[in-house]
């Protein structure tokens, strides 16, 4: 079963944030941490992957993404800090040195 999953990145601690959907969490914050693509979060420096939700279809995960983005930011605020509350980068060690440490990935199922 393909899994979807609507992220929210920060560039620090109460810094710019970035809210995201994805059929590939692992690839697409590779490319956040790395600056592989231009825009946004490039611009502001945002590299830490501080909340993380799993979907079960790509029409749930879009609609949550789009209502999270929709928020004002205290309440995007309330979300991080009630599962993450020191903004924690929760792929902090998915990758060392541009390699892949699958242990430390988001579980499935």
């Amino acid at each position: 079963m393909k899994e979807f999953w609507v992220y929210i990145m920060a560039s620090d601690f109460n810094g710019t944030l970035y809210v995201g959907v994805t059929s590939n969490i692992v690839q697409r914050v590779f490319q956040h941490k790395t600056d592989a693509i231009d825009g946004f979060t490039k611009e502001h420096g945002i590299k830490k992957l501080i909340f993380l939700e799993k979907h079960e279809s790509a029409e749930s995960a879009i609609t949550r993404e789009k209502r999270i983005k929709a928020w004002k930011r205290e309440w995007k605020m309330n979300l991080v800090e009630k599962e993450n509350p020191q903004w924690i980068d929760l792929a902090h060690n998915w990758y060392e040195q541009g390699k892949l440490q699958s242990g430390s990935l988001p579980t499935q199922g």
